[in-house]
């Protein structure tokens, strides 16, 4: 298992911008994972020393990280770290989480079109 030394590499969040802090780091990881750049089993950097290495506090990395691991991007190790999960992981964590809300929907008597427009406008809220 190789560790994240060479992340987050030059990459650091934009303070001025409208996007959260913990939001742009891991919108980050995710683009990173998915271009290769951080392959599966790759340790992450531990909480603390990425948010000092990115000027943030240590919260807003441990948020990133809550939410990726919650995604299934990433997992945590225990005394291991924060591991990179390989995709074909994630997808079966999100394919799950995608047939309980069509389950949910159905249940509900959403048709369809009712349902992706739900989780459409879930998904720009974010």
């Amino acid at each position: 298992m190789s560790t994240g030394q060479s992340f987050p590499g030059r990459w650091k969040p934009n303070h001025g911008s409208s996007v959260a802090l913990y939001e742009q780091l891991r919108l980050h990881i995710i683009e990173q994972a998915d271009q290769g750049n951080i392959p599966p089993g790759t340790r992450l950097p531990a909480v603390r020393s990425l948010a000092e290495v990115l000027g943030v506090a240590p919260h807003t990395v441990a948020r990133a990280y809550k939410e990726l691991e919650a995604a299934g991007v990433v997992a945590t190790k225990g005394r291991n770290g924060t591991v990179v999960c390989a995709r074909d992981e994630r997808w079966g964590a999100l394919s799950a989480s995608a047939a309980d809300y069509a389950a949910a929907a159905k249940a509900q008597g959403a048709t369809f079109a009712e349902a992706v427009h739900l989780l459409a406008a879930a998904y720009d809220a974010e």
